[in-house]
């Protein structure tokens, strides 16, 4: 099984990014998803999470109002628009993926992708 997690890069404050993660499996439409980061030396920390079928979203309150977690229907590719970058938003992001969305808020899902780096400059 894998999380293929692209779109990060170097962006200045206030800009934006899209992150997309693919799973390998059509398993995974049947799967919620969501995002991880990890800042240099600090813990990895829930972003956002979704259901299979899209309709339902969570967020963590650091980046609510400026983060949007989508995907369509039982698809297995899922987005995160990233709006009003700050230089706080620095970290790896890491896409997940579980059965529920509540395990993946609680960083109890079972499978990881690999990271990749958002930069924002001040």
């Amino acid at each position: 099984v894998q999380l293929q997690a692209s779109g990060g890069g170097l962006v200045q404050a206030g800009g934006y990014l899209r992150l997309s993660c693919v799973a390998s499996e059509r398993t995974f439409r049947s799967y919620a998803m969501g995002w991880f980061r990890q800042a240099p030396g600090k813990e990895r920390e829930f972003v956002a999470a979704i259901d299979w079928s899209g309709a339902n979203t969570f967020y963590a309150d650091s980046v609510k109002g400026r983060f949007t977690i989508s995907r369509e229907r039982a698809e297995t590719t899922v987005y995160l628009q990233m709006n009003s970058l700050k230089p706080e938003d620095t970290a790896v992001y890491y896409c997940a993926a579980d059965h529920a969305t509540s395990t993946i808020v609680a960083g109890r899902n079972d499978y990881w992708g690999q990271g990749t780096q958002v930069t924002v400059s001040s």
